[in-house]
């Protein structure tokens, strides 16, 4: 996985261009949260897999030197000062990093730590002295003795907004939410946090604010640091682009820095579309963070780092979007927050006590999930084939209920479309049938009584797809996917049952490299509302 260390000798001249090109700017970067269509609790255990949309809600890493010059205690003491700042939670924390163990200490904190953070920032420079030769180690060890100034910024829709919009007396729709200030202070949910000096928990939408959080550090530090050249996936990056070996050191080193953090190796779904957008994913096998897992005190980090990055990962991962004209949304009910590993436990012991059902009911769910991802591909396929009877049946349902889908169809080619469409739905009919009977069988809500009420009720509206409970279940939202200009329709119906649809899109692409920091985008955005105006 590491390149081969570069063995030219790099020039005094060369040195100084490289750090003055880094100190120059703010670098950026971006990594998307992401929602789990089909695959929950199966995508933990291979060869399962689950296909994730990658959203336009995305999480930025801003990096640039914190000094101008080198502090001559710096210099003394092997020591670089690190700032971390989360503006929209008024968090600031001030770190000492030892430029021989490559660890952080704290030296001063407003609030409490940022564990992914701080796994992401040791575990970015690891993979640099990892992967460098003694020239380049040297220029590192010059670019870090000038500190590191990193800025964590959330997109808006990675938090829980809904008690802000209620307290101002505005309608539970996208619009209200618009109305707020982009990365607007985070709110705290205070009736979920346990014991007296515990501190409350933030309320998040579900997006997996944590794993494009640590990959959007990941990648501003590993480009910044020279690692990898992310110039090429820009904001108007291919999504089809073939050469992704700078992506796949990302995606290693994020994929570690968020497991380990979190205590345990999860499935690895939500940071891998945080890398590499939106996909077909399998996981991979959990013994290639097992030199991580296991590393004592005593082993030096850039050698746990550099194993994890010979490891043979194993994850599959395949393109995967919604086919043209069609919509993602969610929704937030505000029906009260679950509690995914409580879930995932309830579900892994309901397998060892009945066996037999849980293997039959996840081996339906497996056939399912494929039949899903099948019919979306030959949707796509159709729509390459031609275009516009495709655009004209799909716009045509979008104003009709699916019953009526097929009585509009006039053309062989144009029920063959229809016919696909109501295939797919009746697929997702019976995923949410197998995930009922799963939760049942746990003793857990997959599906509620309350979300099937309004998830099927959304299905009865015209141009609506499919519906369902991303990732896990439970209470925290609800997806659709609508078919032309059908979503309005939606977002309408959803707010008259109390539930509030996000600003949240699909958006296949993965982590980006930004030109400008979304702060400055927003702010001229706004004034130039002002002046259309």
């Amino acid at each position: 996985m590491p390149r081969p260390p570069v063995t030219a000798n790099l020039c005094q001249e060369t040195v100084a261009r490289f750090i003055q090109e880094r100190i120059k700017k703010k670098w950026l970067s971006s990594a998307p949260g992401k929602v789990l269509m089909t695959g929950g609790y199966l995508v933990l255990e291979r060869p399962n897999a689950g296909i994730v949309l990658s959203t336009n809600a995305r999480f930025y890493g801003i990096v640039k030197p914190l000094h101008e010059e080198v502090k001559p205690e710096s210099w003394a003491w092997g020591w670089a000062d690190v700032k971390l700042t989360s503006p929209q939670m008024a968090r600031e924390t001030m770190y000492k990093l030892s430029l021989k163990n490559l660890k952080l200490q704290t030296v001063s904190s407003s609030e409490s730590r940022n564990p992914f953070v701080e796994h992401a920032v040791e575990y970015a420079i690891a993979a640099a002295h990892a992967t460098f030769d003694k020239d380049k180690k040297d220029m590192l060890h010059k670019l870090l003795l000038k500190g590191l100034d990193i800025t964590i910024l959330g997109c808006n829709e990675f938090y829980s907004y809904r008690n802000q919009i209620e307290a101002r007396g505005l309608p539970l729709t996208p619009e209200s939410l618009a109305s707020l200030a982009p990365f607007t202070s985070i709110t705290f949910n205070a009736e979920n946090s346990i014991g007296e000096n515990q501190k409350p928990e933030v309320a998040k939408t579900g997006l997996g604010s944590s794993a494009a959080m640590t990959t959007a550090v990941v990648a501003a530090l590993l480009h910044y640091l020279g690692v990898v050249n992310l110039s090429s996936f820009s904001m108007d990056q291919s999504h089809g682009r073939k050469d992704v070996s700078d992506l796949d050191i990302v995606h290693v080193i994020a994929q570690t820095a968020h497991c380990i953090a979190q205590g345990k190796v999860g499935s690895g779904f939500d940071v891998s579309s945080a890398v590499y957008g939106s996909q077909r994913y399998v996981r991979f096998s959990p013994e290639v963070l097992s030199s991580a897992q296991n590393a004592g005190m005593a082993t030096p980090l850039t050698e746990v780092i550099y194993d994890v990055l010979k490891s043979k990962w194993d994850h599959e991962r395949t393109k995967f979007s919604l086919p043209p004209l069609m919509t993602l949304l969610l929704g937030e009910p505000g029906s009260g927050g679950s509690s995914t590993p409580s879930m995932v436990g309830a579900v892994k012991k309901w397998q060892m006590s009945d066996p037999q059902n849980s293997l039959e009911t996840w081996r339906k769910l497996s056939e399912g999930n494929s039949a899903l991802e099948m019919h979306f591909n030959t949707l796509h396929k159709l729509a390459e084939r031609n275009y516009n009877v495709y655009e004209h049946v799909i716009n045509a349902c979008s104003l009709l209920p699916a019953e009526k889908w097929l009585e509009m169809a006039n053309e062989p080619s144009e029920a063959e479309i229809v016919k696909e469409l109501l295939r797919a739905r009746d697929v997702m009919l019976g995923i949410r049938y197998y995930m009922r009977k799963m939760g049942e069988a746990a003793g857990i809500p997959i599906e509620p009584e309350s979300q099937t009420h309004l998830l099927d009720t959304t299905m009865r509206l015209e141009g609506v797809l499919l519906a369902g409970v991303p990732g896990a279940g439970g209470f925290d939202a609800v997806f659709a996917v609508t078919l032309g200009a059908s979503s309005k329709n939606v977002t309408k119906t959803w707010s008259s049952l109390n539930v509030l649809a996000m600003l949240v899109t699909e958006d296949p692409r993965g982590a980006s490299l930004e030109d400008s920091d979304p702060r400055a985008r927003e702010i001229t955005a706004a004034v130039s509302s002002v002046q259309l105006q």
